[in-house]
């Protein structure tokens, strides 16, 4: 059994990488594959990188996010896109600086949300539960628009100007 190490190289490469997708994110798998008990990736996410809403109903697990490096924004939504709550995690640069700046966060399955990075260079280490199902990974919001289509920049800037 080989160790794996994960170098700032490495990371670097991810974050330039997904700054020049066309989803602006980009992740970096470690668990070998979808039937693995236990999913675990790097997701390198760029400041203009728009996620729809959605949750892990469909599949239920929770999902655990820690920032590795950057700072996000967490938001959670009731059933109707009304906004429960925001919270800020990062890095630990960040947690210095920002006022009640958290690590990361725990996602139940059942909970409608999305993360947005508020700084360049912003990556995420994320766990959950396997085997991944990609047909029941996310269901997304009716009330967002969908990645690509006009009105989700609108809507993103919208949630951007609230962090």
């Amino acid at each position: 059994m080989a160790i794996k190490l994960f170098s700032n190289s490495l990371l670097n490469d991810l974050s330039h990488e997904s700054i020049l997708s066309s989803r602006k994110r980009l992740n970096f798998n470690i668990h070998t594959d979808h039937a693995d008990s236990c999913q675990r990736l790097f997701n390198a996410i760029g400041m203009d990188s728009y996620i729809r809403p959605h949750r892990h109903s469909l599949d239920p697990k929770q999902e655990c996010l820690i920032a590795v490096s950057g700072l996000f924004g967490l938001f959670i939504f009731d059933d109707y896109g009304q906004i429960l709550s925001i919270n800020k995690f990062g890095s630990d640069l960040y947690r210095k600086a920002e006022k009640n700046c958290a690590a990361g966060v725990e996602i139940p399955p059942n909970a409608w949300h999305t993360v947005i990075a508020l700084s360049n260079s912003a990556i995420l280490f994320e766990v959950k539960a396997g085997p991944f199902n990609p047909l029941a990974a996310k269901e997304f919001a009716a009330w967002a628009p969908e990645e690509g289509e006009p009105n989700s920049l609108e809507y993103f800037a919208l949630l951007k100007g609230l962090v």
